[in-house]
């Protein structure tokens, strides 16, 4: 396996030091064909012989990669491809994760077996963590840089749909809580890095004085890349399990459009927000939720949902981020601000209705219309953008 990986390593690397070559000399880039005939040219020297050795497979798919990489970036550089600017393809490194991927007749699945056959690798053990629901197209061997492998398949199936509830929530993302849902129920985070900081520090300085090259030096970096692959783990854990119980017990999930790259700004903040996994929590629902025939919806970031009382509508103005409870001056009702805006979220997303300060039922369309004014009331301000940060 190891042979596999720096030999798919050797093959991407070299295909897109050519590319850059090819480039550099104001051609066009080489066609993914073009690469092709190139990399059978080179099992054929005296050089490159040894990737003869391993399966052919898994290092066409390595070219293919390279293409569709190249492919991102030229969409993202034309305006073609949503979200940020991605970034030319990059060399790749040994202490990095690995990874080759196999396909049509490359593999094979024994039945009620620990065990699967690789091409030019023969039968190796693993440990299921589920049944395949079908036949898999492709299976991706993969090493990361703690050096633990995976077997990664992909299948083709039709979930099981859940049945319909009538249920929705409104979901309230924070720093001291995790989530707060409209009903009131809190959610509180993990947060495993904060809790191995000290830990982390001190193997980050014990790698620092280690010689490069030497032997010590791989010792202490499989440390950190194993603390840090525990950290992943355990957010990801809990990310996991609160999406799916949200999904099970939900028909309707609103969530809110937080600006996460313009809060990482904020110094203070920064180490605390990456340390949620908000980004990650968003992605969840969403897969989820188009698996099991959920609805999930995302309401904009300018909807002034903390300042905004859910009782009666009033925008009583901006407010301070240790402000955590607070009096509608309009209704009176006493408010928590995660709660609050979690109800308001809900209400915004154009599933539920809510109560006014007298009793009585107010309308989605007259609710999302109070959500968006502003106070007139001179002692309050209008909405700032600093005021999202909650």
């Amino acid at each position: 396996m190891s042979q596999l990986f720096g030999c798919c390593r050797v093959v991407f690397n070299d295909a897109l030091a050519y590319c850059q070559e090819q480039h550099r000399a104001g051609n066009k880039k080489p066609s993914s064909s073009e690469l092709s005939k190139r990399l059978t040219e080179l099992k054929k020297t005296e050089e490159k012989e040894w990737l003869t050795e391993v399966s052919s497979v898994p290092l066409q798919q390595s070219l293919r990669d390279l293409e569709q990489a190249y492919s991102n970036f030229f969409k993202s550089s034309k305006g073609q491809r949503k979200g940020k600017k991605v970034k030319p393809p990059r060399l790749k490194k040994r202490k990095s994760k690995q990874s080759a991927r196999f396909t049509d007749n490359s593999f094979k699945l024994y039945p009620n077996s620990d065990y699967i056959c690789l091409a030019k690798i023969g039968d190796i053990q693993v440990i299921w963590s589920r049944e395949l629901p079908a036949v898999p197209s492709s299976v991706t061997l993969i090493k990361d840089s703690a050096d633990r492998y995976f077997v990664s398949f992909v299948v083709e199936f039709n979930p099981q749909q859940l049945p319909k509830n009538g249920q929705s929530v409104g979901i309230d993302l924070g720093i001291t809580d995790f989530a707060t849902l409209s009903n009131g129920e809190k959610i509180k985070s993990p947060k495993p890095l904060k809790k191995q900081l000290k830990r982390l520090r001190k193997l980050q300085r014990n790698l620092s004085r280690k010689q490069k090259g030497s032997k010590r030096r791989e010792v202490a970096r499989k440390k950190l890349a194993k603390l840090h692959a525990k950290i992943s783990d355990t957010r990801n854990d809990f990310l996991h399990k609160l999406s799916t119980q949200i999904i099970r017990e939900n028909q309707t999930i609103v969530l809110e459009d937080l600006n996460v790259s313009g809060m990482m700004k904020n110094r203070k903040l920064s180490r605390a927000i990456s340390d949620l996994g908000w980004r990650s929590f968003r992605t969840m629902l969403e897969a989820k939720s188009v698996m099991y025939g959920r609805d999930f919806q995302v309401i904009d970031r300018w909807i002034p949902t903390s300042q905004t009382c859910s009782c009666c509508g009033f925008h009583s103005g901006k407010k301070e981020l240790n402000i955590r409870e607070w009096i509608c001056l309009n209704c009176g009702t006493s408010h928590d601000r995660d709660v609050n805006a979690a109800i308001n979220i809900k209400v915004a997303g154009g599933h539920s209705e809510t109560l006014n300060g007298r009793g009585e039922k107010v309308s989605l369309s007259v609710k999302k219309a109070h959500l968006g004014e502003a106070s007139t009331h001179p002692a309050f301000e209008q909405l700032s953008i600093f005021d999202l940060l909650k």
